[in-house]
């Protein structure tokens, strides 16, 4: 799948945040199923939103993960979007409640997700060209 296939927005708030996912089976997944929208909650420095599907991960999964991956979370069948620092953390890294699956990355504006407030209806669409 080429890079630009796999260009997505994230809009919180009004606001697009740019993003890519990876060539996972999972982020497939998530590609196929697009738009995806859901209302959001926060965790620290981690947004997250049911999205409504329930995907059964064949990919690594890992608690520890990096600033700006964006994950899936199967108990909540949710997307998490990792910006900073989260309660379960034991380092400057994000850590995860339990599991996820890396599908993707932020490529821009992760410090403006600390700002965001308004996190009703959360969309996740293929980037526009």
């Amino acid at each position: 799948m080429a890079a630009q296939e796999r260009e997505i927005e994230i809009w919180i708030g009004g606001k697009a945040f740019p993003a890519a996912l990876n060539e996972s089976i999972t982020a497939r997944q998530i590609l196929g199923a697009l738009p995806l929208s859901g209302d959001g909650s926060r965790w620290g420095d981690e947004i997250y939103f049911d999205i409504g599907i329930e995907l059964d991960p064949t990919n690594p999964q890992e608690e520890e993960v990096e600033i700006g991956d964006i994950a899936y979370w199967r108990p909540g069948k949710a997307l998490c979007l990792f910006f900073g620092r989260t309660p379960a953390s034991t380092s400057d890294r994000p850590r995860a409640a339990s599991p996820v699956t890396v599908v993707g990355k932020l490529v821009g504006h992760i410090e403006a997700l600390k700002s965001s407030t308004d996190l009703r209806n959360i969309e996740v669409k293929k980037k526009q060209r």
